[in-house]
Order: C-alpha cells, then structure tokens, then sequence
C-alpha cells in the first residue's frame, strides 16, 4: 500500500484556502466534469468515539454525494479510484463521485492513523428518471425499478403482459442493449385464451366426356381396306368407364376385337364381316362433392404456442446410410391449428394464427423405382395445402374469417382427327371431348374467449352416460348402449340456509 500522507495532507492545505485559488489550482477540464457542492446529496455521518463505523452507500453514475463527519479525517484510501472517486474539501467534509458502475470500498483515517469509518460503495445508473417514465405511461401497474451493475431490473406486477412489454421497452431505450434488461414482471391474473375455430371447406368436381370412335372395313377388287379412328381423352388418358356408352354396327365376329378392325386382318384373312360400318359412342359424366369440417378448441396461457392437428403423417424417402437402407421421414396431413395469444389492456387479445388443411392427392406424386421390397417402384403422393397465416386484434367473444379461400379451375381438351375433325356437322364424329371443373371453397372462423379454469364437475365428456350393454341386449333387442330413466335424485343436498359450498 502507498504512503498517501503527503498528497493527501496537500489536499487538506488546498482545501483550506480560498475557493477561488482551488479553483485556479484544478485544470480547467477537471473543474468543469466536476459536480457543484449544490448538485450533490449530503450524508451526514457519526463516527464511533474510537470504533470503526461500517456504512453502505449507493452512488449513481457520474453523480457525486458529500459525507459530512462529526470528527477530523486525514486519509481516505478507494480501493478502486477508476470506480470511485474521493475528493477531501476539508478534514470533516468529502466529496465522492461514481465514474464507473461497479463496486468499491473506501476507508477513513484520522490523525493518529486510526480508521473511523468504512463505506461499501456501489455504482449504478440512476433510474430515478426511468421509473418516473414507466409510473406516467403505466400508471395501474406496480413496477419497481432498480440498477444491478450496468443492468435494469424490472420486478413486481402488472395488469397483463402487454404492459410488460411496454415497461421492457421502455428500460431497454434507457440502458441502450435490451440484454441489459432483466424482466422480472409477473402478471396479476394468468390470463388464459382459448380459441375455438371452425374450419369448413366444400369441394365439387365435374368431369364430362363426348366421343365417338368409327371403324370400317371394305373390300376393293380383293383386297381388304380397313379404316378406324380412336381418339383419346387427353385430360384422364382413358374413359371415366369402360363399361358405359353404345355402339352401333359390328365390323368383325365376337372373337375379334370390335374397337380394333385392323385385327381382322391378322391370320392372313378378313373375319365374318356382319357390317361394313361401326361406331362407338361414349358420353360420360361424373360429379363429386367434399365436405370437411373441424372444430378444434384450443386453450394457451397468453403469450404461449397452442398446435392442433387432426389428421395424420404419411411415410417419405429420405435417403439411403452406408448399408443402403432407405430412411424414412413422416409428413402430417390434415387439418392444422397454430397460435399464439398476447393478451392486451382493456380485454383486447392480439392473435397470430396459422391454420392449414391439407390432404393426400396424386397429382403432383412422385415414383421411386427399387426402393419395394422385391424392387419394385414405391409411388410417393404429393399433398394439397391450402395455408393461411394472420396476426390480429380483437375483444374476448369477438370472430373473424381468416380464410375466405375459394379455387375454381376449369380444364377442357379435345383430341380429334386431324383434318376431318374441321368438317361442318360431320366433324363431330372424329372428335373426343374431356371435361374437368373443380371447386374449392374453405371458410376458417375463429373466435377467441378469456377463459379461467373451473370445477371437473362442470365439465362434460362425449362418454358421459354410455354404458356397454350386455349380451342379452345385444343378441335380443340389437341395442349398442343399455337404455337407463335419468336419476332425478339431486347429486348435492340443498343447504338449509345461505351457507356452505353447496350454496346455489
């Protein structure tokens, strides 16, 4: 330790002489950083009659306090001066300044070397302006602020969490870095939404098709001429049933194929041609309808992620290891619910939802060859997504529609003859017609409750009152549960007077 006796009895001397001269004695930069004698706190403290005083003191940043004391100090020794600061005016009057947040000690010595006093002293920024802020701006909630090192602390209660997070901005433009933030806030109430949703979607599909195929076979000066048109249907590759349409005429016997007359060429010879001419008309239509319903209803502590899925997972390749196994990884499928509630002042509930109904479909499939387990092709289907993602505000009870989604797609394609096909009226027989129309319309509603837990006994369950029946009731009256009177015996018995929990 360094023998501070004679810089500080310089001081002492300088502090005994006028003001005017001490000033002068400083540089000019020093006596400017410096705080007045009227910007400082005064902490007046008694020494011990002999005994050492121990005293903790809080300092703010860049901000200084006076400790006035009863009797004569000489030496005062800061074990950090980089964190504080100790300037003697005169033997019972110091002055302290915090330059650095952090801790430190200083130590008071009077003539004959003893010590008389001891101060703990803590650095910190003054949040004395940050609390006034957050009192104007919250003023319902109970919000305690204090420094710890160069963080923020922010404890005690508030209303709901949007005022939490409005008191952690707040601090976090005060200290300049939101880690310096320690948010410590809890909330008077656990406020819990839950959010009951409907999801509906109607789909319809329409597929029509026309066509007629000819053949004719002829016989010119001995040779055979057979002629045939078949024309596609280019959207499906084939007809909706095969089973289904008319034909008129026969080319070639039973045992020859009738859409094909070139057949009756084969063998070298022509068949029993029964009729020179026929034709094969095809008009078909299908019609489809989807109807997909889900009523999910989800509960989430606000501020916390609720997910819903009611569907399934479908197995994907996802590669092959070392020994050339095929690893597989599941997709889901279905109807899916994800949201986050953040419950706002005055009852107000800021929502971010994301919803999606998606379902397994082969258009878009891909085929993999030699993944079976005889290497054959594993056919992979795609899925059918129809997403909505959203964030926004609304009272308790309060509903919206998030998806207002409706698709409709039309195909049509027509395969025909080439030349022929363009005949007025007759081009009609040289033609096939494929017809697809599609409709897709998915309604999400979604309404959100503040809600509080209640008694099991107020709750219902779809299995309440089922009963298995016996066999007798089976095999005999070919019921599937046992048929009872409802008990009109009260569960609870009333209470004589106004009292008790079974008070109604």
């Amino acid at each position: 330790m360094k023998d501070s006796t004679l810089p500080f009895a310089a001081t002492l001397l300088i502090a005994a002489m006028a003001p005017a001269a001490a000033q002068m004695s400083r540089p000019a930069a020093t006596a400017v950083s410096r705080p007045t004698e009227a910007d400082t706190r005064v902490i007046q403290i008694a020494t011990g009659q002999g005994q050492p005083v121990n005293q903790h003191l809080t300092l703010g940043l860049n901000k200084a306090a006076i400790v006035e004391l009863d009797s004569d100090a000489k030496d005062v020794l800061v074990s950090s001066p980089d964190i504080a600061d100790a300037i003697i005016k005169s033997p019972r009057r110091i002055f302290l300044l915090g330059t650095k947040t952090g801790q430190t000690n200083a130590f008071f010595f009077d003539g004959r070397g003893r010590q008389v006093l001891s101060l703990d002293i803590r650095v910190e920024k003054d949040v004395a302006d940050l609390a006034a802020m957050i009192k104007a701006n919250l003023p319902n909630s109970a919000i305690k602020v204090a420094a710890l090192n160069d963080n923020v602390v922010l404890s005690g209660r508030v209303a709901s969490a949007s005022e939490a997070t409005r008191a952690a901005d707040l601090s976090a433009s005060f200290t300049g870095d939101p880690k310096k933030v320690v948010n410590m806030l809890s909330v008077t109430d656990g406020e819990q939404v839950m959010l009951r949703v409907h999801v509906s979607e109607m789909q319809r599909q329409i597929a029509k098709q026309f066509g007629i195929n000819l053949a004719g076979v002829k016989m010119i000066n001995g040779t055979p001429l057979a002629l045939s048109t078949s024309n596609p249907f280019g959207l499906l590759g084939n007809a909706i049933s095969d089973l289904s349409g008319g034909q008129v005429g026969q080319v070639c016997s039973t045992t020859s194929s009738s859409l094909n007359p070139l057949a009756a060429l084969q063998g070298g010879g022509i068949c029993n041609i029964q009729n020179n001419v026929q034709g094969t008309l095809k008009a078909l239509e299908t019609v489809g309808l989807l109807h997909t319903l889900a009523e999910p209803n989800l509960t989430a502590v606000s501020g916390e992620t609720a997910k819903f899925l009611a569907g399934g997972e479908f197995p994907v390749p996802a590669g092959r290891d070392q020994q050339g196994n095929v690893s597989i990884t599941f997709k889901q499928f279905g109807v899916g619910l994800s949201f986050t509630p953040v419950v706002l002042s005055g009852g107000r509930i800021s929502l971010q939802i994301s919803t999606e109904v998606s379902e397994l479909t082969n258009t878009g499939a891909f085929t993999l060859s030699g993944l079976g387990s005889v290497g054959t092709a594993v056919t992979i289907p795609a899925l059918n997504v129809r997403r909505a993602e959203t964030t926004v505000e609304l009272p308790s009870g309060g509903s919206f529609a998030i998806a207002g989604l409706m698709q409709h797609t039309t195909k049509q394609q027509i395969d025909a003859f080439p030349g022929v096909k363009d005949l007025p009226v007759l081009g009609a027989l040289f033609r096939s017609r494929d017809f697809q129309n599609a409709e897709t319309e998915l309604v999400v509603m979604v309404t959100p409750y503040l809600v509080n837990p209640v008694a099991e006994a107020a709750l219902a369950k779809p299995s309440d009152g089922f009963i298995t029946p016996t066999d007798p009731e089976t095999l005999l009256l070919g019921r599937l549960n046992t048929v009872y009177k409802k008990s009109t015996k009260p569960l609870t018995p009333e209470a004589a007077a106004p009292v008790g929990f079974v008070v109604r």
